[in-house]
């Protein structure tokens, strides 16, 4: 599988998180009426566990790595590339117009998106980090580096995607709530995971023509994905009674990923 082009891996990686999108969305089949919030809350902490463990296991390491094997200073590019990373989704959350399900709450320029529109658009914030994440250690492990391997790009694609399942329910059922139909729900949910194969190409092809910037690219995800995680993630898994269920699913998330990260590596 090594021995696959990067792009052609980036794909399937990215395909993987994809697919688990597209499954996760399915479950608004599986629910008759309105959906009870623990699950939803459940659903955010369980994402946030696992792009917390992803970003330091799968994203940060690797890139002080690199960089030392750059002969650079492994913590600066590392530290460039986090900053970067979360000012890049500070800047698309205030200028994509969205809104959070759970807290109700309408972000980003002024627009006349539907509220349907809106909803779908929360969530593909979060898989661009996700996509630019798994694209980018599947274009490495392909590159045949010594700091990522195929079987530790698989590991994080497992992991997104565990998460991906929740967070494609986490969009598909409350459009359900707000009194979309199953299908059309089931299809919003599915289309906000297109983001990640595109992404993940992107990024794989800007990185691999400049190899001296992939620490920093590794960086940029995991900063985008913490911003995600601080920003969204958390706050909404905790809002209401029972916070302690958003926050079994943050434990659980955490463990799961750092488990696929250190076994498969």
């Amino acid at each position: 599988m090594g021995e696959l082009h990067p792009v052609i891996l980036a794909l399937i990686g990215t395909g993987i998180t994809f697919l688990a999108t597209v499954l996760g969305s399915a479950t608004v089949f599986l629910f008759r009426g309105k959906v009870p919030p623990h699950f939803q809350r459940v659903f955010l902490g369980f994402a946030a566990g696992v792009m917390i463990a992803a970003s330091i296991w799968s994203l940060l390491i690797p890139a002080i790595e690199m960089a030392e094997e750059q002969g650079l200073i492994g913590w600066i590019p590392a530290t460039g590339g986090f900053i970067l990373g979360g000012l890049f989704l500070f800047l698309l959350d205030k200028l994509l117009p969205h809104l959070h399900a759970v807290t109700n709450r309408v972000e980003g320029m002024p627009s006349h998106f539907k509220r349907t529109t809106m909803l779908v658009l929360a969530v593909t914030l979060h898989n661009i980090p996700e996509g630019m994440a798994v694209g980018l250690t599947f274009g490495l492990a392909g590159g045949n580096s010594s700091v990522v391997t195929v079987a530790s790009a698989m590991a994080l694609a497992i992991g997104i995607g565990l998460q991906n399942f929740p967070e494609g329910a986490a969009i598909s059922l409350p459009l359900k709530n707000e009194g979309i139909s199953n299908k059309k729900s089931f299809i919003y949910g599915a289309l906000s995971g297109v983001v990640e194969p595109i992404f993940g190409v992107i990024a794989v092809v800007i990185a691999g023509t400049i190899t001296p910037l992939m620490p920093w690219f590794l960086a940029f995800a995991a900063g985008a994905m913490i911003y995600v995680v601080v920003e969204e993630l958390i706050p909404e898994a905790q809002l209401g009674e029972h916070s302690h269920l958003g926050t079994a699913g943050v434990m659980a998330g955490f463990v799961i990923m750092m488990v696929l990260d250190v076994a498969l590596a």
